[in-house]
């Protein structure tokens, strides 16, 4: 299996930013892709960024240009760099793993995912 842990949530006040880390441990792929997802209250799983193993990026519209993905492959983590923070991004964050090289914005492509960490926005 493949173990992934999300850090740097918190508290933050609006217009402020938060880098969120993940790392990957246990049976990882030569290559793989990196996701982030965000769960709001009430709301589905949404997907934020991706990031392929030689990092080439894929953003979902609503975030592009305000979050940032991007890896250390020798650490085997990812990271999402978030600026410009809305009470509208208050969710919890998760990390997600899918074997090989090919970028993806459905939550099915993805084997597996961390524990989640919580961002809160306040106005």
């Amino acid at each position: 299996q493949v173990h992934l842990v999300e850090s740097g949530g918190g508290l933050v006040q609006a217009g402020g930013s938060l880098r969120l880390s993940c790392a990957a441990s246990g049976r990882t792929a030569s290559m793989y892709t990196m996701g982030w997802f965000r769960q709001a209250p009430g709301k589905e799983r949404e997907f934020i960024a991706a990031i392929s193993w030689s990092g080439g990026t894929y953003y979902a519209d609503s975030v592009n240009r305000r979050f940032t993905i991007s890896r250390d492959n020798a650490k085997n983590t990812v990271y999402l760099q978030m600026s410009s923070l809305k009470p509208e991004d208050t969710a919890v964050y998760y990390c997600a793993y899918k074997p090989g090289t090919v970028v993806a914005g459905t939550e099915e492509e993805y084997a597996y995912w961390g524990q989640g960490t919580q961002v809160t926005v306040s106005s």
